[in-house]
């Protein structure tokens, strides 16, 4: 029996992501791996921003864990959703906003957009001019408990307005009933207005700043910037420090998967 590591997961809680998670292995082979143990060690990885060689030596094999990640990582076509994503749509956000009692569904979305640095691992780069980074931006729009309803990964040279616009087009299903997206004055733009429009049906408000220049926080949307803070927990996340797009965004979806899974079952 190995340790157990603060990053873990209750094997109750993994009970309800495994059906998701087994659909991607379509062989008749019996399986002699724990799936649980993989996903912990994924999530130590996520959680402990450790190098893939340097998993504790009671996880299972390096070879295996990452074998099961790329898994569960990887979108069978453009516009479908890896494995990770449908766990965190159709476990997690649910079931929090459920917890929260609130309807399963939003009709209000906040966005917003981080830019964060690459380390010298990563493969794929942009500078971002405005916030003097090099390095990918992250684009995510979140309702009003701070919950994750769409998500992108983009370079850090694509605009705040075409990632969210992707990130729209990405997850145009669940967002089917927003009737308003809330941002701030970098979305500003008759452009932006239509493209929302015409992917999700949604209008488009913009959050005024105080016109005396001093901090303020702007009314529902700190609730985006709390969901960012939520990212930090995870030290992985810190900086980019994968090879590849996907993999950036798949580590953003379960650190969300697994933080969304505590609030609903705080045993977990």
């Amino acid at each position: 029996m190995r340790k157990r590591y603060a990053s873990d997961i209750s094997r109750e809680a993994f009970e309800k992501l495994e059906p998701i998670l087994m659909s991607a292995r379509k062989t008749t082979k019996p399986r002699r791996v724990d799936l649980y143990e993989v996903f912990c060690a994924i999530l130590y990885l996520l959680k402990s921003s450790c190098q893939w060689d340097m998993l504790p030596s009671d996880f299972p094999k390096k070879s295996t864990v990452y074998y099961y990640f790329q898994l569960w990582k990887d979108k069978p076509g453009e516009d479908e959703l890896s494995l990770l994503e449908q766990a965190l749509k159709k476990n997690a956000v649910g079931g929090a906003r459920v917890n929260s009692e609130r309807s399963a569904n939003m009709t209000f979305v906040i966005v917003d957009a981080q830019s964060v640095k690459n380390a010298d691992t990563a493969k794929h780069k942009g500078d971002d001019a405005g916030k003097k980074v090099s390095g990918i931006k992250r684009h995510i729009a979140v309702d009003t408990q701070g919950f994750p309803h769409a998500i992108a990964v983009t370079t850090a040279d694509v605009t705040d307005r075409k990632g969210a616009l992707q990130a729209f087009s990405s997850h145009r299903k669940s967002l089917s009933r927003v009737v308003n997206v809330l941002v701030d004055g970098g979305y500003t733009g008759q452009p932006f207005a239509d493209g929302v429009r015409d992917t999700v049906g949604a209008s488009v408000e913009i959050a005024k700043r105080s016109a005396l220049h001093t901090f303020a926080v702007m009314p529902k949307r700190w609730a985006v910037e709390r969901s960012f803070a939520w990212l930090e927990k995870c030290r992985r996340l810190w900086k980019n420090c994968e090879r590849q797009l996907n993999t950036s965004l798949q580590f953003v979806n379960l650190a969300f998967l697994v933080l969304l899974m505590k609030r609903t079952n705080p045993e977990t």
